[in-house]
């Protein structure tokens, strides 16, 4: 298990930037797409942080690994449900492919983050 704080890593917190990040777009959607899609996202969103959270509180290294995985894929269920805001006019193109850039970004650096456990 590794004696570092779920703080120092730095792919947490950079998963616990962008949910609160999905929080404040979704926060001012009117009803109806706050209810739908809105919850989605957010969840999605924060998912990939609470996973890397708990597979990080797990004693073996192939439980941590299996966590990233579901944060994995929960960053990717992100990704779906940006392109619906984006399909449905919730948010901009723009913003929509900026976002989805971004977790481009983060899944590289969890893939890394995945490949690294169990290896120090």
């Amino acid at each position: 298990m590794s004696h570092l704080s779920i703080n120092d890593l730095e792919i947490y917190r950079d998963a616990m930037e962008f949910g609160e990040t999905m929080w404040s777009l979704v926060e001012d959607w009117d009803y109806f797409a706050k209810d739908t899609v809105g919850k989605q996202l957010v969840r999605c969103a924060d998912s990939i942080a609470a996973n890397i959270s708990e597979g990080h509180g797990r004693f073996h290294f192939k439980e941590n690994k299996q966590f990233c995985y579901y944060a994995r894929g929960s960053l990717q269920e992100t990704q779906t449900f940006i392109e619906k805001a984006s399909r449905r006019e919730l948010i901009s193109t723009e913003e929509g492919r900026v976002f989805y850039k971004q977790l481009e970004q983060l899944k590289t650096r969890l893939n890394a983050y995945i490949n690294s456990i169990g290896n120090k």
